[in-house]
Order: C-alpha cells, then structure tokens, then sequence
C-alpha cells in the first residue's frame, strides 16, 4: 500500500491528464476513427490502424510512466534521447489525430450531404477542403514550432535555421504535391463534378466511373463498368473532357441513344414497329430505368452505302445504372429482332458489273 501510496503520490495534475486522455482515446480509438472515415468499412487497412492508434497510445503512457515513476523527477528533467523522440512522436500523433478531427467536423458542419450507392455521406466541398488546409496548416506549424523547442533550438538562429532547411525541401518538392493541391481545389470550386457523380472521359479507354472522393492530391473513381476503383492526380483528371452525366440539362434526364443498322429492304412502319415493341417492353421491364412516361424518339442518323443507320433515344436518370440499362435494351432489340424477322447485321452490297463494250467472242483487229 505504501509503494502503491507513492506512486499515486508522484502524479501531478499533468500526469492525470495524460493517463486519462489516453486511456480515453485507446478505449474509443475504433468509435474515433469511424468518426474521422466516412465509410470506414471501405477504408484500406483500416482494423490495422485502429491498432496503431492503441499503440501509440499505450506507448506514450508507458513512457510517461517510466520517466515518472522509475525515473523520478530527475528522469523528467534530464531528457534523453529516448525521451525526445518519444515526445517527438506523441506530437506528430496528436497533430496528425487533431489534423482528421479538424477536417471531420469542417466537413460535417460546411460539407454537402450527398448520397452516394444508396448511403448518405457528407462530401467536401471548396469552402471546406480550404478551411481543412488553413487548419492543417496551423496544426502543423504548431506541432513543428514543438518539436524545434523540445530538441533545444531555442535561439532564433537555429530555429530559423531548421525551419529554413523544411522550407527548401517543400520548395524543391513544391513541383510533384502543389499542382494536384490547386487543381483539387479548383474541381471543387468549379462544381462541375462532386461526390456522388458519375462522369465520363477517356484515358486510353472509354471511362464510365462515379466519383468516389476528391482528396487533396487525387481523386478516387468507381469504375461503374468493371466496379473497380481507379486513382487518378487532380492535375491529369482536369487534362482530360469530362462529361458530367448526372447534371441533365433539363428536367428529363439524360438523353441517351443506341443505333442499329438495318438493311434498306426493311420499311420504315417495320422499323417503327420493332422500336414500338422494344420500346413498351422496356417499360414493363424493372431492370431498364429509363422515363417511360416520355414517347418513343427515333429516326434515320444515316444513309449507308450497305444499311440506314436507325438511332433510338430514351431518358434516364439513374446514371448509375447506365450499362446495365444500355445492355438490357441491346438484349430486348436482339429478341424482337429475331421475332420480326428482321436482321440487325449490316447487309454486304454487291457493287453491279459494268458491261464490256466488246464482246468476248469477237477479235480486236
């Protein structure tokens, strides 16, 4: 009792707070985390660094507890090297930690709530993602102002000094992270895509993607066509033309269309048949989400040299769902087809034969 009488007897007020703030957080860490994640289950590693965060936790009150209890004061005086990197540690852990607290609650207090695959999420928008920079930025000015005090540059010289060499290294790196930061921020005050959107562009290949979130150097998109994500630097995503689809411009949807060449020998009441067909096919069908409450739109795109180039068009507003709808109406214009007796293939024209002026029986003299 005595020993544990003198143990309790060496906590100070400090001490009280950093066992208890870190009990706290060790206990929370996964309740926190999920706080600071906005879909967490979705979040890479994400049980990993829920137990880095207990970690560190129980790393800082392990060495709070040595240098206070086996050290006594003078251990807390007489700061080693051990200590300083400890320490130098917990301030970047508590930075980092009051850096996502930070943008959590700038996000839930000034984001657009958005839903996103069914679920509601709060997406960053321009006012929110600066704010999160000015405060990062604050953050870490104050953490490194620590830490260059807890290593002992005290003078202004040697601190100018430190800070001076951290200033060349951003400036020398300034080419590979600031232009993904700018064009973030200019996504985003454009407001041309945000969460929740699903694009269009082409990087090699046709892209048909929901934008998944706009972080500060990248963008995360779900590729809708092989549900797969894709990563791509701000600065490259505002090189390429994106089609937004999910901002119509009007209140019917978005105006899609699929063409199908069909053979000059079909009439154009049979060709106004199958699409009528497809058409209210389409709309007893769950699995197409197209507006059937408009009319059927179709006409000639073109007049081939083989077929007549027909274009059907239709509104949708469930963007999200575009090839599943686009494939579905492909399958019910094959069936229709077949059932009509009409041929979706591009027929092969045969050029006529031009006759000769001789015939090839008599001589040439």
């Amino acid at each position: 009792m005595d020993q544990l009488s003198l143990f309790i007897d060496r906590f100070d007020t400090l001490g009280y707070v950093i066992i208890g703030v870190n009990i706290l957080l060790l206990i929370f860490a996964k309740q926190i985390l999920k706080q600071v994640y906005s879909n967490p289950e979705k979040v890479f590693n994400f049980s990993r660094k829920v137990m880095i965060f207990r970690a560190l936790n129980l790393l800082i009150m392990l060495a709070y507890g040595y240098f206070r209890f086996f050290q006594g004061d003078k251990g807390l005086e007489t700061k080693g090297l051990g200590f300083n990197i400890l320490a130098v540690l917990a301030i970047i852990y508590f930075a980092y930690l009051a850096m996502h607290l930070a943008h959590a609650f700038l996000v839930r207090q000034y984001g657009k709530e958005r839903e996103i695959q069914g679920k509601k999420r709060y997406s960053s928008t321009y006012q929110t993602r600066l704010l999160s920079i000015f405060s990062s930025v604050f953050i870490g000015i104050v953490a490194l102002l620590s830490i260059i005090r807890l290593l002992g540059f005290d003078s202004l010289l040697e601190a100018g000094g430190v800070i001076g060499i951290i200033g060349v290294f951003l400036a020398l790196t300034s080419s590979i992270w600031a232009p993904d930061i700018f064009h973030g921020l200019i996504i985003l005050n454009s407001d041309m895509f945000s969460e929740g959107d699903v694009i269009q562009f082409n990087d090699g290949e046709q892209i048909y993607g929901l934008v998944y979130k706009t972080k500060v150097f990248h963008t995360v998109i779900l590729n809708i066509v092989n549900n797969h994500r894709v990563m791509i630097r701000n600065s490259k995503l505002r090189d390429f033309t994106v089609h937004n689809l999910s901002k119509f411009a009007s209140a019917k949807g978005l105006r899609e269309n699929l063409k199908f060449k069909i053979g000059y020998d079909v009439s154009a009441d049979a060709v106004r048949d199958l699409f009528e067909t497809v058409y209210e096919r389409a709309k007893n069908d769950v699995s197409v989400e197209i507006e059937e409450q408009y009319d059927l739109e179709f006409g000639i795109n073109d007049t081939g040299d083989h077929a007549i180039e027909w274009v059907l068009y239709y509104y949708t507003k469930k963007v999200e769902k575009l090839m599943l709808t686009r494939q579905r109406l492909l399958q019910l214009m094959l069936e229709a087809s077949i059932e009509k007796n009409i041929s979706l293939s591009t027929p092969f024209t045969h050029a006529p034969q031009i006759p000769s002026a001789i015939p090839e029986d008599q001589e040439v003299h």
